[in-house]
């Protein structure tokens, strides 16, 4: 225990490593002293400690993306082991400058409750592509560990589309096909912010600037949705969790047409949200779609070390 209080004291008052960002500082004195607050007191009752003694902690572990790639999936197997607590929300912490500028403190207010051999899990799909935020983890933790979802580009972008479309019809807003926004004047609309997510060498680059490949363990989306358990028992090995996710926790859901979890002889599915049928899109858009993306993906394989079944 006094060993995990001199970590907190050191986390909170070692200066920060990154100061290219003076709009959105990193936690002052007031942050701090609530950091200290929440971790350093377990024996108070107040604020950032429950009556069991458990703590708010600052992930160990964050899901950074990609949108759309099946993060909340990840997440909701990954709670499955009980060394795991997770964030029931996307914090949004380090893209969102009104969060960021809070500081620490209040990061570490969202974080869920937990036992001081859990690890502390935190999902916001949008950090993968968002320009600051590698630097910005990086000066929270440099040894933080990193899961990364991918999925085809080419499929990741018609989700994209599909859930902003659902967005829109449940609000009865209107939104312009697929076609209307991925072409322009006969070529592919380059402006379209979903083909820029799925651009994924020039994302990876960039965090690759922060933290070595290692501390990045890249999960295979369309894997997962295949056969997911394979999948998390490497994320298990890569955040060095005992073996305890088994095969017996997932089962195919026919209706849904996909897997759903089982936990404690109790069953859960995935929002309703999730798995929706893509649009029907023309072939010769799907064509220009998948060369578009040819020769990023191949720099992305060479990147990473590794290959993956896409188009």
């Amino acid at each position: 225990m006094t060993l995990l209080l001199l970590g907190a004291v050191l986390l909170v008052a070692q200066p920060q490593l990154v100061h290219s960002h003076p709009a959105a500082p990193g936690p002052g004195l007031k942050q701090q002293e609530l950091l200290r607050k929440v971790i350093i007191l377990p024996e108070d009752t107040g604020e950032g400690t429950a009556s069991n003694g458990s703590t708010q902690q600052l992930p160990q572990t964050i899901i950074i993306g990609v949108r759309k790639g099946g993060t909340r999936a990840l997440l909701e197997m990954l709670s499955l082991h009980p060394d795991v607590a997770a964030a029931e929300n996307e914090v949004h912490f380090f893209d969102w400058e009104e969060h960021y500028s809070q500081g620490l403190g209040w990061y570490l207010t969202q974080m869920p409750f937990s036992s001081p051999h859990q690890l502390t899990v935190e999902k916001t799909p949008a950090y993968f592509t968002s320009p600051k935020v590698p630097e910005r983890i990086h000066s929270m933790n440099p040894t933080i560990r990193l899961l990364l979802i991918l999925r085809d580009p080419s499929e990741r972008v018609l989700s994209d589309y599909t859930q902003v479309l659902y967005n829109h019809l449940q609000k009865h807003k209107p939104y312009p096909p697929i076609e209307d926004l991925l072409m322009r004047d006969g070529r592919l609309n380059l402006d379209y912010k979903a083909l820029n997510r799925s651009l994924y060498h020039a994302h990876m680059l960039n965090w690759l600037r922060f933290f070595p490949l290692g501390h990045i363990h890249i999960v295979d989306g369309d894997r997962l949705i295949r056969d997911p358990f394979p999948e998390i028992q490497k994320v298990e090995r890569f955040l060095k969790l005992s073996p305890q996710i088994n095969a017996s926790n997932f089962y195919f859901n026919k209706t849904k047409g996909f897997y759903c979890l089982r936990d404690s002889g109790k069953d859960r599915c995935l929002h309703e949200s999730k798995g929706r049928a893509h649009p029907q899109v023309d072939p010769k858009l799907l064509d220009k779609l998948h060369e578009y993306f040819h020769e990023p993906n191949k720099k992305f394989f060479k990147l990473v070390g590794r290959t993956f079944d896409w188009h």
